[in-house]
């Protein structure tokens, strides 16, 4: 099989524990693309914190794409242009909220570039320092939030949250797409929005079969993708379920992963 794209996770995939593209892997990456094979970045992260990446990969110049908030939004590089974007409403988000307070864990929501949160805490440190995004800490969480958002994340200890996801799906699994990225991460976004399901629509535009596709992923949010893809690829550090499903084992993200599997499968 001749792949054509590459589409990849970011934290605890692409980058490397410091959130950096190695340069061997940066290597492999600039070289693929100059094979004519795209590179996309596919995260749970906002689009504002993949910029950097994309400008740093040269993502405009090869034409190639990001699909950011797990998938909600598509953004063509070399325009600029919003080839999907899906949101929650600001009545499914109140709803979200009120399910985070009745379970007792944080919740963020993203607007105008900013997290909005009531409470602080580690975890939500972690998505601030992730996504160099400004937090505003408001009095209330509903009269901050009046207009669609593209996702809410809710936040507690990891076996605590895995419980939260539990009932949350229970109780709203047809309502929402619900997936743990970060162990202590708990993703919300609009019912059928998925790195997979967008992975599919974007496939369709770029006018190839995703079975010419490789995925690469980590964890749960990376499921639907590498289930998409021709390829499923996890990298060693994955979690235990992710390298079942995958039909190749790179090395981590912390030793050339991507490099690795470019070498293998892209310029063999």
């Amino acid at each position: 099989m001749k792949y054509k794209a590459i589409v990849t996770d970011l934290d605890d995939t692409l980058l490397n524990p410091c959130g950096l593209i190695s340069p061997e892997d940066k290597k492999m990456i600039m070289e693929c693309q100059e094979n004519g094979v795209k590179f996309i970045l596919a995260s749970g992260r906002p689009t504002f914190a993949m910029k950097h990446l994309s400008e740093e990969l040269e993502l405009s110049k090869y034409k190639s794409y990001i699909l950011s908030f797990n998938g909600a939004i598509i953004t063509d590089c070399s325009t600029g242009e919003l080839l999907l974007n899906e949101s929650l409403t600001s009545k499914e988000i109140h709803e979200l909220y009120d399910f985070a307070k009745e379970n007792n864990v944080h919740i963020i929501t993203y607007i105008d570039d900013e997290i909005i949160s009531e409470s602080e805490s580690e975890y939500i440190d972690v998505e601030v320092n992730l996504t160099k995004m400004p937090h505003k800490i408001v009095k209330s969480f509903k009269d901050s939030v009046k207009k669609d958002a593209v996702k809410c994340i809710m936040l507690e200890e990891p076996s605590y949250l895995k419980e939260v996801e539990k009932k949350l799906k229970e109780k709203y699994g047809d309502k929402y797409s619900i997936a743990i990225s970060k162990p202590f991460f708990l993703e919300v976004t609009k019912k059928g929005i998925d790195k997979g399901n967008t992975l599919k629509k974007l496939a369709d535009k770029m006018n190839i079969s995703t079975e010419e596709i490789i995925a690469v992923g980590d964890s749960y949010n990376d499921e639907s993708m590498l289930r998409t893809a021709g390829l499923a690829v996890a990298v060693e550090n994955a979690k235990p379920e992710i390298k079942e499903i995958a039909d190749f084992i790179t090395t981590s993200n912390d030793n050339n992963g991507m490099g690795n599997l470019i070498k293998k499968f892209i310029l063999k």
